[in-house]
């Protein structure tokens, strides 16, 4: 079967595919922790190194992640590059799975299927 390129699935995904990796992309306890630092206002790398307590380089990996997935964007001023949120809809959507699990945080904390491989950074 040869899938038809679409302007939000690109020829080679499929759109469930597409959005398994949307949501691989906040997949990580680091770069959820980054946007909701973001949501109270926008940040150097090294305010986040300083806050997070993640390595810089290890640091600068998640925001690229986070930046090549369209979840945050930069600016420059003089040296600095500063991050902040790409879209006013991250907060919903971490606002949404915070009510998703005010009911459901015991079922998924003990789901044996979702990989449970401790994070690298100690988060």
């Amino acid at each position: 079967m040869i899938s038809q390129a679409t302007p939000l699935v690109p020829a080679a995904a499929s759109p469930a595919g597409v959005t398994a990796k949307f949501f691989r992309g906040l997949g990580d306890p680091t770069r959820v922790g980054i946007l909701q630092l973001l949501m109270d206002g926008e940040r150097t790398v090294g305010d986040l190194v300083e806050e997070t307590g993640v390595l810089q380089g290890r640091l600068s990996s998640h925001l690229a992640c986070l930046r090549w997935c369209g979840f945050v964007s930069t600016r420059r001023e003089g040296r600095r590059i500063y991050y902040r949120l790409a879209d006013d809809r991250v907060p919903m959507l971490l606002s949404l799975a915070e009510e998703f699990l005010a009911d459901n945080a015991d079922s998924v904390d003990l789901c044996g299927v979702i990989d449970r491989r401790p994070d690298p950074d100690g988060s």
